[in-house]
């Protein structure tokens, strides 16, 4: 079934949402539940600190090689399904060793692949969306579901069956995720303007460049949650099913966000948006480290992850669309996550492993807290005032 968004244009509404569903499902896998898989293999803080950030790492690296190739090659949607195929042959590696220089070989193996995959993929979504791409939050609020499916899911099994279930069950969702890129359609290249300034020109604008590194302080100050934050509930308490639904809350939150953000993002403007969201990452990490037994206060907290990921992501994605068109899309798509999500998480992660087997918990939050400070400042002094107005020359306004 496809949905037609401008009465004019039909985009694959269901095929290319059901990538996202499986795509965020396996991150619903590993972001709450593998620390907790690592450490209840013997690891400490600093081993587990280093193992995840080795998956975050490759995204550094991995997106702009996958970036420039589907670039060159104009093959998006080949890379993409190349890239989950060879995912899920490097994860069943999984299964055979828990080393740390094992775990560590396929972690970078697995990253690099798997990483390669979603800004190929976001640059194909909004292909299909051409100039409604406003619209892309009706279609990334799947992964949302995803997400959910598979917290609360592995909450119940880990409760049951114990952390051992983790590898399994994430091996059943990235093969499944591979099947999904077999069905997800390829679109048109972007047709673009006549005139592209070289990447590099564009990058160095101030609101780009500005944006971008407000965007991977907002990243690093996740760190410690997508590392430690499962851990952090457990040692204080919470139930398996419990830590599910607390982060299935947060992307409860995030799913009523993307319902929105196609009439916020014309109305508010990107400048707003993105200051009110780190704003929120301040508020949110400073009550996780402040409040660990008050579960109101920790159900507020994740519902803050509507601003802190929700309006973040639908506008940064956005931005970054309208930055860099034509043949500069899918490096730039490939340059935000690998900066965001690549550096800026790997960054945080490893950062939050030594912090908090040195200083403990409730400091490695405030340090978040403080980053995330940070980025606010940059974002609203680096984008516009106003509404939905970014001036590139030759390009559409935003």
């Amino acid at each position: 079934m496809a949905v037609d968004f401008t009465g004019t244009a039909v985009t694959p509404y269901w095929r290319l949402a059901a990538f996202y569903f499986f795509f965020f499902a396996v991150v619903g896998g590993l972001a709450p539940y593998w620390g907790a898989y690592l450490r209840s293999l013997g690891f400490g803080a600093p081993a587990i600190g280093e193992l995840i950030a080795i998956l975050y790492a490759t995204k550094i690296i991995a997106p702009n090689i996958w970036g420039w190739l589907a670039d060159r090659s104009g093959r998006r949607m080949a890379t993409v399904r190349f890239a989950c195929l060879m995912a899920t042959v490097a994860f069943a590696g999984m299964l055979f060793g828990q080393s740390y220089g094992y775990l560590a070989l396929l972690m970078a193996l697995f990253g690099f692949f798997w990483n390669a995959a979603l800004p190929q993929f976001e640059a194909n979504t909004m292909n299909h969306l051409g100039a409604n791409d406003h619209y892309y939050s009706r279609i990334r609020l799947w992964g949302s579901m995803g997400f959910i499916a598979a917290v609360t899911g592995l909450g119940e099994l880990t409760d049951r069956m114990g952390l051992q279930v983790v590898p399994c069950a994430l091996l059943l969702l990235v093969t499944v995720l591979a099947v999904a890129s077999l069905v997800a359609p390829s679109a048109s290249a972007q047709c673009g303007d006549a005139y592209h300034e070289p990447f590099r020109r564009i990058l160095l604008r101030p609101n780009v460049l500005g944006f971008l590194v407000a965007c991977f302080l907002l990243q690093a100050s996740h760190g410690p949650f997508y590392a430690f934050y499962s851990i952090y509930l457990a040692d204080h308490g919470y139930s398996g099913a419990a830590i599910g639904v607390l982060w299935a809350l947060g992307v409860l939150a995030e799913i009523m966000v993307f319902l929105k953000m196609h009439r916020w993002l014309p109305q508010f403007g990107p400048r707003r948006l993105m200051t009110a969201a780190l704003v929120l990452a301040v508020v949110r990490w400073t009550l996780v480290g402040a409040f660990p037994d008050w579960i109101s206060l920790q159900s507020l907290a994740q519902f803050l992850h509507a601003g802190t990921f929700g309006v973040y992501h639908a506008v940064a994605i956005t931005l970054i669309n309208r930055f860099f068109t034509g043949p500069n899309q899918g490096r730039g798509q490939a340059l935000y996550s690998s900066l965001t999500f690549g550096a800026g998480v790997a960054s945080g992660s490893l950062a939050s492993g030594y912090l908090w087997s040195t200083f403990g918990a409730a400091p490695t939050w405030y340090m978040a807290a403080a980053l995330a400070a940070a980025g606010a400042v940059l974002v609203s002094r680096s984008l516009p005032q106003g509404g939905w107005v970014v001036s590139l020359p030759g390009q559409r306004s935003v």
